[in-house]
């Protein structure tokens, strides 16, 4: 899959410069989503390994407006933020406002927040060596969650973080930092739970675009130092509610 980030010509916070090639557009339907999905899973593209340097960990979120139920619709008010961190020290962070491409469907979840997403992560003036991603990968109905697709896209390793698996089973692992346990799909190996925290319930850690288990793991527990979250993670989180509310506000204002 060529990447809308080769098509940006810009660098890494790591220094790798990008190639420039033709940009890859979203699928707009759940048909061309599935069959990029399942041209997707089959890919293999080269591992990515962190180098001894300490290296910029980036994630992106997108927020909703409050009070929506239910699945949501094509055209609801999106928040994306992105940020990257390399130690706890923050690099760069972006927040962009705009608009979901669906309604939620389990499985399908690149239509509402792909856009938003790819939008924050280069609207920052500096992309991560490896970004973190609310949502699934290989833990998906055809194997190619958004925190695959989302990687392939912007040609950046990723890592999926969420509270909980979307298919996949596992034991929650012993409650010492650092633990895993395996989460299963059809008796593979798609995950794992990941405990940040003692006395916090694990996380569930997905390979995404480049990586594989090892490496997410890694990643993962390298990015919470002091929360249960991932620092990047909750930093963009935080942007992006904090700009739904200065939203709301002047929206408020104005009327």
């Amino acid at each position: 899959m060529r990447s809308l980030r080769n098509a940006t010509g810009r660098s890494a916070a790591g220094g790798e410069s990008a190639p420039t090639g033709p940009p890859l557009v979203w699928p707009t339907s759940p048909a061309q989503l599935i069959a990029a999905q399942e041209l997707l899973a089959g890919a293999s593209p080269p591992s990515w390994r962190p180098g001894s340097d300490e290296r910029a960990i980036g994630a992106c979120v997108v927020c909703f407006a409050r009070g929506q139920t239910g699945p949501g619709a094509r055209g609801d008010r999106a928040w994306a933020a992105a940020a990257v961190l390399r130690g706890g020290r923050i690099l760069s962070e972006a927040c962009v406002a705009g608009r979901a491409g669906a309604p939620y469907a389990p499985g399908l979840l690149a239509l509402r927040e792909g856009p938003c997403l790819e939008a924050a992560v280069l609207a920052a003036e500096l992309l991560p060596d490896v970004l973190l991603v609310d949502a699934t990968a290989r833990d998906h109905p055809r194997r190619a969650g958004l925190a695959l697709q989302l990687g392939a896209v912007l040609d950046l390793p990723t890592v999926g973080v969420t509270h909980r698996p979307l298919l996949s089973q596992g034991p929650f692992p012993d409650d010492v930092r650092g633990a895993t346990s395996p989460l299963l799909l059809d008796q593979e190996p798609v995950g794992a739970w990941l405990r940040t925290c003692r006395g916090a319930r694990p996380l569930a850690i997905h390979p995404g675009w480049r990586t594989d288990l090892d490496v997410a793991v890694d990643v993962a527990v390298i990015a919470s130092q002091a929360h249960r979250t991932p620092d990047p993670l909750r930093h963009a989180r935080m942007l992006a509610r904090t700009a739904r509310a200065r939203s709301v506000q002047s929206r408020e204002r104005s009327e």
